[in-house]
């Protein structure tokens, strides 16, 4: 009974010592709360958001920029941006060349949407450029507005453009 009981308070202070720590993601690359970061998917986000309202809550953070850039991998992206965003079959996303802006609203709908119902949302060409096709909708495919904010801060780390057309 002695090692029973003995086993019991082990197993109990182990558990105390687990519930202690934070919670597995939640470090410095994890949205604090208020961040503007929902766990929303991006369509279900763009759809509620007011133009204009949504804004990156990891920009400059050089460890979210680098998770960004894995996630850029994991969901595709290179496929048509190239592995370092300078293009590739599609525009370079590091120039400057922003078709519909450059500002974290428009990044993030266009990506979550697509460029065909992003212009159906009144957004309009700034840039022309050589474009084979239009952009697809993303958001979809997107697990949440973190992913995606991390995506743009990779892309806004990498950039190399003019520094007045960053956020244009």
């Amino acid at each position: 009974m002695r090692r029973f009981a003995g086993v019991v308070a082990f197993t109990l202070a182990l558990i105390a010592a687990g519930c202690s720590k934070a919670p597995a993601g939640s470090d410095a690359s994890s949205p604090a709360k208020g961040s503007g970061i929902t766990g929303e998917r991006p369509l279900q986000l763009v759809a509620t958001a007011p133009k204009g309202s949504l804004h990156n809550p990891y920009d400059g953070n050089a460890k979210i920029a680098k998770e960004g850039h894995k996630l850029f991998f994991n969901y595709g992206c290179n496929g048509c941006h190239g592995g370092g965003g300078g293009g590739g079959m599609c525009p370079p996303l590091i120039t400057g060349v922003w078709i519909y802006g450059g500002d974290d609203d428009t990044l993030f709908r266009l990506v979550s949407l697509g460029s065909e119902k992003l212009q159906a949302q009144g957004y309009v060409v700034k840039t022309l450029i050589n474009v084979p096709g239009p952009m697809p909708s993303m958001g979809p495919l997107l697990k949440s507005d973190d992913d995606l904010w991390k995506i743009i801060t990779w892309i806004r780390s990498a950039y190399t453009g003019p520094p007045g057309h960053k956020y244009d």
